[in-house]
């Protein structure tokens, strides 16, 4: 899949993703190539719609993706829920950027949302019974839609605008994007002159897409988190575990920021991952991630989508340092595995005593979803070297609720089986569980939980363990 070739776009070898794109666009995200000027900018621009248009081809009942991320079309949603005549349509996506006007109680009924991991708007709609969420592993959703589980009438995309060979990418949010795209009866896109464009496998072909508007808006974005000291504690015990060399992976938030920004004495390291954001930028520029010891993509960052301010757009736009794939090959799990001393650094709500992990759920509640953490966590285990993390602060509701806990809440979702987990660490340390029982497990994770609730952890353990 085009790891040598700098530029090189995806495994069918269209085109580059580089050469005669134009430049970069002004605007406040820092990106995107408009190519304004040329005879063939106004041949494609000459196609364009308005959003109404785009959308009015979206059947009543049709089976619709919706493109997530910083790359959701937030105008061609606006402009679906304006349609009155539009009834009964099935929306599948990941987590979405920006508004959700179709989980507004007025479109109850018109619109059936399903999360495959869920945006913060659609927490309470999937609560009350509203909206769905289906649990799936990330490295599969593209297999619904290659395999018919999910009969797509409708992929309803963002796209960077063509370059000169009529060439368009799916920006910083591939992910599952590109099988939708691919597996859909229709294409319905929001040409953006201000979205990215991406290398690795990015392109949709302007022909590909049935209708198009053409924007030009700031793609969603925000900037990086405030780190509390709880934070930058586990940042900083988690960089310890870090070696010259390593494969990392993150997700967003405070806690991978912390341990980026205790990087920097690191020696080349690399990024295998299924998103990461601006903590990398300062890394790649002072030569610490070097991508040089990787064996999958060697001398490029591998992820599946991007999410950050206008200076991560701007550094992903045109950079063929940067490849972007789909989630069925970042998330691999044996493809993980090849890269030395892998990293994968993931999140969790609690872990019981037992080392259960739930990542996406309070209870019965979902809070977020499946993702990629069990096929980042496996993979990293299976790396030579590798080093598998949940991290966690201690405690919740401002130090009211302990997250190490004897067992987990009635109806939460096991997303890291006991099995499968190897480090936990909170900012009272790091605990390697492998190779644990169930008795030793339960008196480490006591010793890295708050000391307020470490007598009574030791209670139930002792209770639940029988001595």
């Amino acid at each position: 899949m085009g790891t040598n070739g700098a530029g090189s776009n995806g495994a069918n070898g269209a085109g580059t993703n580089g050469a005669g794109a134009g430049s970069s666009g002004a605007g406040s995200s820092g990106a995107g190539s408009s190519g304004a000027g040329s005879s063939g900018d106004a041949a494609w621009k000459a196609r364009a719609v308005s959003a109404e248009d785009v959308v009015a081809r979206i059947p009543n009942g049709g089976e619709v993706f919706v493109h997530g991320a910083a790359m959701t079309p937030t105008p061609l949603l606006e402009a679906m829920c304006a349609r009155q005549d539009l009834d009964e349509a099935t929306l599948y996506h990941l987590h979405l950027e920006g508004a959700c006007p179709f989980a507004a109680p007025e479109q109850r009924g018109r619109f059936h949302s399903v999360s495959l991991f869920t945006s913060p708007a659609l927490r309470d709609p999937i609560a009350r019974g509203e909206a769905d969420f289906m649990p799936i592993f990330l490295r599969e959703i593209p297999s619904l839609f290659k395999g018919g589980h999910v009969d797509l009438d409708v992929a309803l995309v963002q796209l960077s605008p063509p370059d000169a060979h009529g060439l368009c990418t799916l920006g910083a949010s591939v992910d599952t994007a590109m099988s939708a795209v691919q597996n859909a009866q229709l294409v319905l896109a929001e040409i953006n002159l201000r979205a990215p464009r991406t290398h690795g496998h990015t392109v949709v072909p302007i022909d590909r897409v049935d209708a198009f508007t053409i924007t030009d808006r700031p793609i969603h974005g925000h900037a990086p988190p405030e780190r509390s000291d709880v934070e930058e504690r586990i940042g900083e015990i988690i960089a310890t575990l870090i070696e010259d060399g390593s494969t990392l992976q993150m997700g967003i938030g405070a806690i991978p920021d912390a341990v980026l920004a205790r990087l920097h004495k690191k020696n080349d390291l690399g990024i295998h991952t299924e998103m990461f954001s601006d903590g990398v930028i300062d890394l790649v520029r002072e030569g610490v991630i070097t991508n040089a010891r990787k064996k999958v993509h060697p001398g490029r960052i591998t992820t599946s989508f991007a999410s950050g301010s206008p200076r991560l757009y701007e550094f992903v736009d045109d950079n063929p340092l940067v490849e972007f794939h789909p989630c069925d090959r970042t998330n691999d799990t044996n493809l993980i595995a090849k890269n030395p001393k892998v990293v994968a650094m993931n999140s969790a709500l609690e872990v019981d005593l037992s080392g259960q992990v739930c990542a996406d759920s309070i209870g019965p509640r979902i809070y977020s979803g499946i993702g990629g953490q069990m096929d980042f966590i496996h993979g990293a285990a299976m790396s030579t070297g590798g080093k598998p993390i949940i991290a966690l602060p201690s405690t919740a509701k401002g130090g009211e609720l302990s997250r190490i806990v004897p067992t987990l809440k009635e109806g939460a979702g096991v997303v890291t089986t006991r099995g499968h987990v190897h480090w936990v660490v909170t900012e009272y340390g790091a605990v390697n569980l492998f190779g644990r029982t169930l008795r030793e497990r339960g008196e480490m994770l006591v010793s890295i939980a708050h000391p307020d609730f470490r007598a009574t952890l030791r209670r139930d353990l002792r209770k639940l363990r029988h001595f």
